[in-house]
């Protein structure tokens, strides 16, 4: 048996929000949005990011904890990729992401940063891992 990752999803109040947000404050390209709003896919590269209501994990018989601003981010993070972490994070933070910490060199050379979307979810701006 072959197995892969496929995709990612978070559950999110506001789908189209959502992906205006993630376009605004990461550049990020809508791959796909359903007409219902229920559900949309980012451009990420071979592995999307997808966003789907609320509503759709009632609908699929999930119970989720929701994603808050005002509460403590959950324990996962999105990592997004950038030749400039810090140029990004800027961008984010401009864009309405909540600023956690400022991109900073780690010890193995990579530069990360993390903001919180609008819907509180955590997401790491980093640079490539050197190889």
């Amino acid at each position: 048996m072959a197995v892969r990752f496929g995709y990612t999803i978070l559950y999110v109040p506001d789908v189209p929000a959502t992906v205006s947000f993630y376009e605004a404050a990461f550049g990020l390209k809508r791959r796909f949005v359903h007409e219902s709003s229920l559900y949309a896919e980012m451009e990420t590269g071979e592995t999307a990011l997808a966003f789907a209501s609320e509503t759709m994990a009632e609908l699929n018989g999930l119970a989720v904890r929701a994603n808050r601003r005002s509460d403590l981010a959950a324990a996962f993070e999105i990592a997004l990729v950038c030749s400039a972490p810090h140029e990004a994070y800027e961008k984010a933070v401009s864009a309405g992401a909540s600023p956690v910490k400022p991109p900073e060199e780690k010890p193995w050379g990579q530069v990360v940063g993390y903001v919180r979307d609008l819907n509180g979810c955590l997401v790491e701006l980093c640079s490539a891992t050197p190889a």
